[in-house]
């Protein structure tokens, strides 16, 4: 299955409010933000009575609507969005393609696929502006290096000839893994989450060289996104500016910046089963972009990697 593996534990000191509510933006954004700037990872969480969530998931999002989404990129002034398909739904796509159809030409969807997924399907998935699938290698389990290595070969066979690319959410364990593989493949690689990297240790830990040489290379895009998920710094994120310096560094035409909205977590709680409602992290969206002025000062970099890039990789 295409979209499996490992469990995470994050976020421990982030409130988690007793209702389910998707986050809006509590700060102003600081700086000038170019047209068409896009979003490279968000969510929707449909209303559960109409899109159900899979029976294999390890956790249960509060709903986050379309509406909610949009309210957010008005505040953040950003008017193209990339919308992720979440493992709560398994190899169910539908709740994404609802969302795609509901804000139309400035949204493109990453699908998640198993086995069963047939071509026609895939057909129809591109048709309604999917243009990439997720390999999630973190919240089922972490699988060795060899399988790793089978489930991205798949995924690359899968999509073939459709202008797609290939997303992975992993720890830098898989990154080493995956490079020879990432190397050689045509077919677009985008890690997100900064790979998994944790900002508390540094640019010297393991594999975060690996990542660097990817992106260096041009053979992955980088997705700083969810600074949040690595950081030790809620206040100001400031332990995140030298990885994400790093990359952009390494090659600003491979970087893209995402807010990961509206925050789900998928930390296993003592006590609360799959089933529970895990409330959405009020996470601060205007804060997280404020941090890319810090790490990408020069205008011309930031329209690179908020423009440029995502209307590269994601066709607008």
């Amino acid at each position: 299955m295409l979209v499996s593996s490992v469990a995470t534990a994050f976020c421990a000191h982030y409130a988690r409010p007793a209702h389910g509510a998707a986050s809006q933006p509590a700060t102003a954004v600081n700086f000038e933000v170019p047209p068409s700037a896009c979003d490279s990872h968000s969510h929707i969480f449909c209303d559960p009575q109409r899109f159900p969530f899979w029976t294999g998931r390890t956790y249960t999002p509060g709903v986050a609507s379309v509406r909610e989404s949009l309210a957010l990129h008005r505040a953040l002034h950003m008017t193209r969005l990339v919308i992720v398909n979440s493992l709560v739904y398994g190899a169910d796509n539908s709740c994404m393609l609802d969302a795609l159809r509901q804000i139309g030409h400035r949204a493109r969807g990453i699908a998640l696929i198993d086995d069963t997924t047939s071509d026609a399907e895939l057909d129809t998935l591109s048709a309604a502006g999917v243009c990439g699938i997720r390999l999630n290698f973190v919240d089922l389990g972490t699988p060795d290096a060899a399988a790793v290595r089978q489930r991205f070969q798949t995924a690359v066979k899968r999509i073939a000839g459709r202008n797609w690319h290939v997303q992975i959410y992993s720890k830098l364990a898989v990154v080493e893994a995956l490079a020879d593989e990432v190397m050689k493949t045509r077919i677009p690689v985008v890690f997100d989450h900064f790979a998994g990297a944790r900002a508390s240790l540094g640019t010297g830990q393991p594999g975060f060289d690996i990542l660097v040489n990817l992106v260096r290379a041009g053979k992955a895009y980088i997705k700083l996104s969810a600074a949040y998920r690595i950081s030790e710094r809620s206040r100001d994120y400031a332990d995140v500016a030298p990885l994400a310096q790093a990359l952009i560094s390494a090659n600003p035409e491979r970087v893209l910046w995402g807010t990961d909205w509206p925050h789900p977590d998928s930390s296993r709680v003592p006590g609360r089963n799959p089933t529970d409602l895990a409330p959405l992290l009020q996470i601060d969206d205007g804060q997280l972009l404020n941090q890319l002025p810090l790490w990408a000062p020069d205008a011309r970099l930031r329209r690179k990697i908020l423009v440029d890039n995502p209307a590269s990789l994601y066709g607008f």
